[in-house]
């Protein structure tokens, strides 16, 4: 009878989780991931994405594009690439009646390399590519999602060169605002050059070797500036050689050197004249006749072997990256087994052990449901996951945790089952007897959702184990990420597994007897240890105002079971009595159980609040550090991460290790992620994770070090001592 009505407390659980995880989409449609929307190498982070804000409706904006991040020092280039370097190259596959525009490319900037001067990007760069719909576009009623695949090539420079290449997917719904990503759209679009109207009194003139221009228009507040110019046309002029500006009133003029290799000689010239952030585009008729031109380079036979090399070696890389991921899954998934947020749960299953010790096939059948509950259960976060990343969600593994009306729902759950096995009531004792023989009935279901539990609780635990798999398994294609969630879930219920079907390892468990009940009564304290978990979660989610409230109506469902234990009439008055109270209790404490219920005070450092060594993360903070010559060490941790709190308490608090950091006068900063933030996740995405704990040196001119999950303090010293 316990496990019958501890499986309906389940599926209340279960639908807390599906309920509140999806209520941040519901203004989307639910679109199943593409194939992948991020690649990720040592030099670029590359995403696909898309702007649809209406929809995707003939007439109305709609947007794809690639947003190259360079690591520091690198970078990636323009239409023109100038000297030398090759610009991003998109190959779009597209629907029937879907068509792609032309690159709609921000403003260059000068990247000059020695005495070769070169046309691109550093940092952050969006590429965006306008969609158009003809009318042979006719989607199938059923169909709810635009699918769109790109195959992007792109060479990046420091002062070596890389050929890199990656294959993107997406899938945009038809319905509803796709728009997660407006500011980066906003900002490409507001980088674009703004197109001059024509004037008599603009020219291009052909005077030997030099192009002289004219451009009558530019804003008045320019005249007497210092410009720059951009020919959107490769091989016409010499980007490194000198070159004369002057201002004739509002007429600006320039004197270009033509390029001593010159390949193009245009009817009109196309020049993007820029000053600071700001750009024009002028289309000058070029007059007299241009010098015999240089016959057209093609890509040198180093250039394309090395492009050639680097496609056969990432296809050589792909199926060993995905294999790794693998096995990393399958051992993070057995180590999860001693993590103390999961062993409440398999407490429960030993306890069905020792009562049917001698029925191997109840046994099988018990470790085959736990399984599949527990792969299922991991396929369908992954799942969830995946496909409200696809809706523009920002979400990471151990999502569910940053809700607090699950973590409130799992504080219940887990106080039921506590008062039970100590013995304070019996689920028997609420219904009739007729119903009592259903748990013998269910036992393939008892395990089943036991299994779902134990993924319930310990999917926060995953991340420290497998954070490389997990950050792989989001760019992966969709049934590659979930065979990965499947692994994990398999590794994690292999020893459950293992003893049911192998007669020898089920024959170590004790046999029944009168040790069981105080047994029993012993597994209620880890019930309780877990609850005590989730309500200081709660208090760093909602404050010291939620974890009260949560305190007090666990009180109050306490005396409300213990009232159902009482007898005959008095029985009937003290359960009324504690259900009106908890019912008020509810009304009045339920709102600081809600998500965002208002500021939270957080106290993550070991050493208190008060201590100002940990100073909180923001966007852009680290940039800002580093680019004043400082190493940055980023903690990303949430209140809910066993491992986080560990190495907080332990690695993070070493007074050697923090006197090292005051030594070379690193930085730390402290991303909380204990409740959702769009911020962190994306920038946990960029370092190719999906979950906490991440430690992370930076340092201008270097590659982001990311640390093992498992923080030691030799490992941080060793690393520190390298920058």
């Amino acid at each position: 009878m316990t496990t019958f009505w501890l499986c309906r407390l389940l599926r209340l659980c279960l639908l807390w989780l599906v309920a509140t995880a999806f209520t941040s989409a519901v203004s989307a449609q639910l679109a199943l991931p593409g194939t992948k929307a991020v690649v990720t190498t040592d030099q670029v982070r590359a995403e696909l994405m898309a702007y649809a804000p209406q929809g995707v409706v003939a007439g109305q904006p709609l947007w794809l594009g690639l947003q190259l991040k360079h690591q520091p020092g690198w970078h990636t280039y323009w239409k023109n690439s100038g000297d030398s370097g090759l610009p991003t190259q998109l190959e779009w596959s597209l629907p029937l009646g879907v068509q792609a525009g032309e690159i709609a490319w921000p403003l260059p900037k000068i990247l000059p390399l020695g005495n070769v001067i070169n046309y691109g990007y550093e940092g952050t760069v969006l590429l965006p590519v306008p969609l158009s719909l003809t009318n042979d576009f006719r989607p199938t009623p059923l169909a709810r999602q635009l699918s769109v695949k790109l195959r992007a090539s792109w060479l990046v420079c420091r002062t070596e060169c890389i050929p890199e290449e990656g294959e993107f997917a997406l899938d945009i719904p038809l319905q509803g605002s796709t728009a997660i990503h407006r500011a980066a759209f906003d900002s490409a679009l507001a980088a674009q050059p703004r197109p001059l109207p024509p004037s008599s009194n603009s020219h291009a003139k052909i005077a030997g070797e030099i192009l002289e221009i004219g451009v009558h228009g530019l804003p008045p507040n320019l005249q007497g500036r210092q410009l720059e110019a951009f020919p959107e046309l490769a091989e016409v002029i010499n980007p490194s050689a000198p070159w004369q500006q002057a201002w004739q009133g509002d007429l600006w003029t320039a004197r270009l050197p033509l390029a001593e290799q010159r390949s193009n000689s245009p009817a009109t010239l196309t020049l993007v004249i820029t000053h600071q952030d700001q750009g024009w585009r002028a289309e000058l008729p070029v007059r007299g006749e241009w010098p015999k031109a240089a016959t057209r380079a093609a890509v040198s036979p180093a250039l394309q072997a090395a492009l050639e090399s680097n496609s056969a070696q990432l296809e050589r890389q792909v199926p060993t990256t995905f294999l790794a991921a693998l096995l990393g899954a399958l051992l993070g998934g057995l180590v999860l087994n001693l993590m103390p947020c999961v062993f409440p749960v398999l407490a429960i299953k030993v306890m069905s052990f020792t009562r049917h010790a001698e029925d191997r096939r109840a046994h099988r059948i018990s470790g085959l449901s736990y399984t599949v509950g527990v792969i299922s259960s991991f396929m369908a976060l992954g799942l969830l996951m995946l496909s409200l990343r696809a809706l523009g969600e920002s979400l990471g593994w151990g999502f569910q945790l940053q809700n607090p009306l699950i973590v409130s729902a799992l504080a219940v759950l887990f106080m039921v089952i506590g008062l039970n096995l100590a013995g304070l009531f019996e689920f028997g004792q609420f219904v009739p007897s007729s119903l009592a023989s259903m748990q013998a009935r269910h036992p393939v279901l008892d395990s089943f959702l036991t299994g779902v539990l134990a993924v319930a609780v310990a999917s926060p635990c995953t991340a420290p184990f497998m954070g490389v798999s997990l950050g792989l398994a989001i760019t992966l294609p969709t049934f590659q990420a979930l065979l990965i969630f499947a692994t994990l879930g398999l590794g994690l219920s292999l020893p459950f597994l293992a003893a049911s079907f192998i007669p020898a390892l089920a024959t170590l468990l004790p046999r029944p007897g009168a040790w069981m009940q105080t047994f029993r009564q012993l597994l209620a304290f880890p019930m309780f240890m877990t609850v005590i978990w989730m309500v200081w979660v709660l208090g760093h989610q909602n404050g010291v105002d939620g974890a009260g409230a949560l305190l007090s109506l666990l009180l109050t469902l306490s005396a409300v079971l213990w009232s159902f234990t009482l007898a005959g009439r008095l029985r009937v008055f003290m359960t009324s009595a504690m259900l009106l109270v908890l019912g008020l209790g509810i009304w009045g404490l339920g709102s600081y159980l809600l998500p965002n219920a208002g500021p939270t005070v957080q106290a993550t450092d070991p050493a208190g609040p008060t201590n100002i060594r940990w100073q909180p993360w923001s966007p852009g903070r680290v940039e800002q550090l580093t680019a004043q010559g400082q190493i940055v060490f980023v903690d990303f941790t949430a209140a809910w991460c066993v491992t986080c709190q560990f190495n907080k308490q332990t690695t993070l608090a070493d007074v050697n290790l923090l006197a090292d950091f005051d030594a070379k006068r690193v930085t730390m900063l402290r991303a909380d992620w204990t409740r959702r933030d769009p911020a962190i996740s994306a920038a946990l995405s960029q370092l190719g994770r999906s979950g906490v704990p991440v430690y992370v040196f930076y340092k201008q001119g270097v590659a982001p070090v990311v640390m093992s999950e498992i923080l030691t303090v030799s490992d941080v010293r060793s690393a520190l001592n390298r920058l």
